[in-house]
């Protein structure tokens, strides 16, 4: 007898807590575009009793997130989807955070919807960068919700002259994953399914540890320093509030983005932080 399937995207400390969280009794399909890393967090899962199986995926390649959606269908309803996958500014040039970030998030919901299993529930983790910049037009809101995503690179806010540098690539991206959860609520909500975001502030994993020791790490200390709670959260916090919005208790939930920044968007607005950008 098939198992229902949960299908994590990102084999990185976020998306390892929510797939230790959210897959027991289930068939996990892990994905990841590090084979390496991918199949590292696959034996640990494995080695702790879960029923795990893996592919690679490339989210910024719409044949790989097909073949993954798929290949997910393949193994049993699938009952939840969460997308972890992102580089940050510190990480990328601006046309990979672009192909990743927000290209990359439009065509997992896009190929996950044809899959999703009534009474499903998708997740895309984004972040509190998206709640950074300025707000933007309402025709600009508009195009990163509704842009189909094939043509979304081409719109022309997002092109090369249009953005200064990484850190404007990644707040676009993150500010595009909450729209397109806007969007995606009704398109998912016809096949009876549900999807929503999370916006994680500084997070302990790999990928935090890179950017608190690179050039940008005192930016960073700045953030916790000046938040109301002052302190980082370990990817449990974010995994507990992906179990909620996953799960029955959020079934009145769609088209939301949780913040979980323990302040930091808050100390902006009190004047405490500078806007970036």
């Amino acid at each position: 007898m098939k198992k229902d399937v949960v299908v994590i995207i990102g084999a990185g400390g976020i998306g390892i807590a929510i797939a230790r969280r959210q897959s027991v009794g289930k068939t996990l399909l892990l994905a990841d575009f590090s084979e390496p890393t991918l199949q590292a967090a696959a034996q640990q899962l494995r080695e702790a009793s879960y029923t795990v199986e893996t592919c690679r995926v490339d989210v910024s390649d719409r044949a790989s997130v097909k073949a993954l959606a798929d290949r997910a269908a393949s193994l049993g309803d699938v009952v939840q989807l969460v997308n972890t996958a992102g580089v940050s500014p510190n990480m990328a040039p601006v046309e990979r955070i672009l192909a990743v970030d927000l290209y990359g998030s439009a065509v997992v919901f896009e190929e996950f919807e044809r899959v999703i299993a009534p009474g499903g529930a998708g997740l895309v983790i984004s972040s509190m960068a998206g709640h950074m910049m300025p707000a933007l037009t309402p025709e600009q809101d508009k195009a990163l919700a509704y842009t189909p995503a094939e043509d979304l690179l081409s719109l022309p806010m997002l092109q090369a002259d249009q953005i200064p540098n990484t850190l404007v690539a990644y707040m676009l991206s993150k500010r595009a994953n909450i729209l397109r959860v806007q969007a995606a609520a009704m398109t998912w909500g016809a096949r009876g399914a549900r999807v929503n975001s999370v916006s994680p502030g500084i997070i302990v994993t790999p990928l935090a540890r890179h950017e608190l020791d690179s050039e940008i790490g005192p930016v960073y200390r700045a953030m916790v320093e000046a938040s109301a709670i002052q302190r980082m959260a370990p990817p449990d916090e974010i995994a507990t509030a992906a179990s909620f919005l996953l799960g029955p208790d959020a079934g009145f939930v769609t088209g939301s983005d949780l913040l979980i920044d323990g302040g930091v968007i808050a100390a902006m607005r009190a004047g405490k932080l500078p806007t970036p950008g």
